[in-house]
């Protein structure tokens, strides 16, 4: 996956020049935030595929909790 994002930051600096802080134009950050958040499920997706705990389908997962709920 190979991610392209332009930014175009402006930086807020202290007395002595150093960079404290950055701004960003709001659609450059919404566009690094979202880029952010695939990344996230990929690496959640990876980390599942990985986990070799028994797993049960979804179907089978609401099935049960239902007819548990109906024996109450």
């Amino acid at each position: 996956m190979i991610i392209l994002l332009t930014i175009h930051p402006n930086f807020i600096t202290d007395a002595k020049g150093k960079k404290i802080s950055v701004i960003l134009p709001i659609k450059e950050y919404q566009s690094m935030i979202e880029d952010l958040e695939d990344l996230e499920d990929v690496r959640l997706y990876d980390e599942a595929k990985a986990d070799k705990t028994p797993t049960i389908s979804a179907d089978k997962a609401f099935k049960t909790i239902e007819s548990k709920r109906k024996r109450k």
